[in-house]
């Protein structure tokens, strides 16, 4: 017994010892890497080229077959926009069913189908397979493309534009590409009115006959099937496809920057700026750097533990998020970080951005930073393989890319196999510093000056297209501007004469209708507002007895500070006739590009600090619109004379609070009647 005690506590003081060398300010090393056994996928080709690819899955008693066209990129040029219309145009009926009684028969069996310009996919129950397969390859072989759903998918685009001007991240998105692939090639032309109304059903007709051909297809089966069955049903639903010749496109590699440089466009009503930094780069799966950009990425700005983030975020407190991107693509990708950041720190933003990516090229990663890196990307790695259908693209890609057999199956070998040493030299080749564009959506009086010390500053407008240069006269001025204004509409006295004002305005969005009513009352201080659906008021905003409140659905807030001074301007129907009169500072910011008019822009600064910016047309002197960070844009249009002034009729309203523009159309206007205590509660 004694023995066994004694045996013990050496034991113990054996294992203490060991306890205490170890360094805990240091990670443990890395044991090997794991061997992956990824089930693979079985594969065959049929007599008109399409490629099969089966991974057996017996989990569920499912069955989904996704259908990808490998084409290269096309420059749609005057109908660009046209690819993303033709899978919703295969789906909106066949020579066999209508769009209704297509997505019926989906619905009957709960499946799922859907269809783009490069693929398709259907998913089922193993029961019901034979019916989505028959649905997938009626809307593969038989589409009709109706005209009627084409004009609703115009419609539909037109308004996602519409609303998509006015949205600062899209408005970078197409910024970004503009300057770094150029409107001629597939990745930086950008779709318009004018291009989407060109699109006709003849267009998507002639894609189709053109690109959906089984030789450029690849058919990724996942589910409870195996070879020998799949072989079956592919030749049953698939066999009778036509193989054709389709062409083929190259483009021009994008060239990067000679140097630094800044692409911006001026948002006034913007109270962030959204900067990304970017170039192109050439890198597609297999690339030797593939893998290390990734790891690269990851230690850059691939997560919350980045460097961008712990800095921009963390460190500074500029922005919510700051992240960056190593693109991969066949024909070309780029490398990025964004973030959105307050407009008074925009400058210190991109001086950081700048500063973490040469520090990052020039003095390398450290061993700490890989290893993370390691082992959030391995992580991310083993839990995909948890979905079935990531063999199949796994296979596919092998495929498409060219890679060799075990590509995913020694994946974290070469993953875990990559140094510092291999890290820094992926930098210094992906990298270029100096030759980033700076994009920038943000209010350009404030951050114009203050991003030039980064590079030339270049305007664009919010579609991506360099701005228009327009020159003011050189005499004008703030108060021109509004006196011009005021005489168009009818002139000072006549304006000064109207003490009160009843609007009421219908509008829709997005299919719900609404009306909004204003109660103007400027010689008693009053204002009311009301936002009504179906005769009940939602919201209201009231000012009465120098108070005001913003109420909806039974909620009340008091407005003081900069909220109050906006209301109490709103109580003139024509407020140009008195901001010197109540002290509001104008001044004059040149004439500017609204939506195609030359407009002059003024900035009108109450003495609390809150600011408002109107845009008058040059030509006519009419307001256009009007900025406000707050409630976001209102433009104006549809002017009509009552009792000899001239008032807007059309009024679209763009704010962050509502999903779509609305489209209001005054339908009521009374000048100089009574207003009621009621009228404003």
């Amino acid at each position: 017994m004694k023995k066994i005690a004694i045996a013990f506590v050496l034991t113990l003081l054996v294992a203490v010892g060991s306890f205490a060398q170890v360094d805990r300010s240091k990670f443990p090393p890395a044991g090997p890497a794991p061997e992956i056994k990824i089930g693979e996928a079985e594969t065959f080709t049929l007599d008109n080229g399409l490629k099969v690819f089966v991974v057996k899955n017996t989990k569920l008693p499912r069955v989904s077959f996704t259908l990808v066209l490998e084409r290269d990129p096309i420059l749609e040029g005057d109908k660009a926009g046209m690819t993303g219309f033709v899978g919703e145009m295969m789906m909106g009926g066949t020579k066999n069913r209508s769009k209704d009684q297509l997505d019926q028969e989906i619905d009957f069996i709960g499946a799922s189908l859907s269809a783009s310009s490069t693929s398709m996919y259907a998913s089922s129950l193993k029961k019901h397979q034979a019916k989505v397969l028959e649905l997938m390859a009626d809307v593969l072989y038989n589409p009709v493309f109706p005209q009627e759903e084409l004009d609703k998918l115009k419609k539909q685009s037109l308004t996602g534009l519409a609303q998509s001007k006015d949205n600062p991240n899209a408005i970078s998105s197409r910024l970004a590409a503009a300057v770094v692939f150029g409107k001629d090639h597939p990745y930086g032309e950008m779709e318009s009115e004018a291009t989407i109304n060109n699109i006709t059903v003849d267009d998507l007709k002639s894609y189709y006959r053109t690109f959906f051909k089984p030789n450029i297809a690849y058919l990724a089966i996942v589910g409870d099937m195996d070879k020998a069955e799949a072989e079956k049903v592919v030749k049953q639903y698939f066999g009778t496809w036509t193989k054709g010749e389709v062409p083929t496109f190259t483009y021009p590699v994008p060239e990067r920057a000679s140097k630094r440089a800044v692409a911006l466009v001026d948002r006034s009503s913007s109270v962030q700026s959204v900067i990304n930094l970017t170039q192109p780069v050439q890198m597609k799966i297999g690339d030797p750097d593939y893998i290390s950009s990734r790891l690269l990425n990851q230690i850059l700005g691939g997560g919350s533990a980045s460097r961008l983030f712990m800095n921009l975020r963390e460190d500074k407190g500029y922005t919510y998020g700051a992240y960056s991107s190593i693109g991969a693509n066949k024909l070309v990708t780029t490398i990025s970080a964004n973030a959105s950041v307050r407009t008074e720190v925009t400058d210190s933003a991109v001086y950081e951005f700048i500063h973490e990516i040469q520090n990052l090229v020039e003095n390398g990663v450290t061993e700490e930073e890989l290893a993370k890196a390691k082992a959030e990307l391995s992580g991310s790695f083993g839990r995909s393989l948890e979905q079935p259908a990531t063999v199949a693209n796994f296979a596919l890609n092998i495929e498409r890319y060219g890679l060799p057999k075990d590509y995913y199956e020694t994946y974290l070998q070469k993953l875990n196999a990559f140094t510092v040493a291999d890290i820094n030299a992926t930098a210094k080749r992906l990298i270029e510093p100096d030759k980033f564009v700076i994009t920038t959506v943000g209010n350009g009086a404030e951050i114009k000056e203050k991003l030039a010390q980064f590079g030339e500053v270049t305007m664009y407008d919010n579609m991506g297209q360099p701005a228009k240069e327009l020159t003011a006269d050189a005499d004008m001025t703030a108060e021109k501007v509004l006196e011009t204004y005021l005489t168009a509409i009818g002139g000072a006295e006549k304006v000064k004469a109207i003490k009160t004002a009843k609007i009421s305005m219908d509008a829709n969005v997005m299919g719900t209708a609404l009306n909004i009513a204003f109660f103007y009352d400027s010689q008693n201080g009053r204002y009311g507002q009301k936002l009504s659906i179906a005769g009940n008021v939602m919201q209201k905003t009231t000012l009465a007895d120098g108070k005001a409140s913003m109420s909806a659905q039974g909620q009340e807030m008091e407005l003081s500070g900069e909220q109050l001074e906006a209301v109490k301007l709103n109580s003139y129907l024509f407020p140009e006739a008195i901001y010197q009169e109540m002290g509001y500072t104008l001044t004059f910011d040149g004439l500017k590009d609204v939506d195609g008019t030359p407009a002059y822009k003024v900035i009108i600064s109450a003495p609390s600090g809150a600011k408002l910016i109107n845009y008058y047309a040059q030509e006519s002197g009419l307001k256009i619109k009007y900025e406000n960070p707050a409630s976001g844009d209102t433009f104006y249009s549809d002017y009509q004379a009552k009792d000899g002034v001239l008032l807007p009729m059309a009024w679209t309203i763009k704010s962050p609070a509502i999903p779509a523009p609305l489209e209001g159309k005054v339908t009521s206007l009374e000048l100089n009647v009574p207003i009621t205590d009621e009228d404003i509660k």
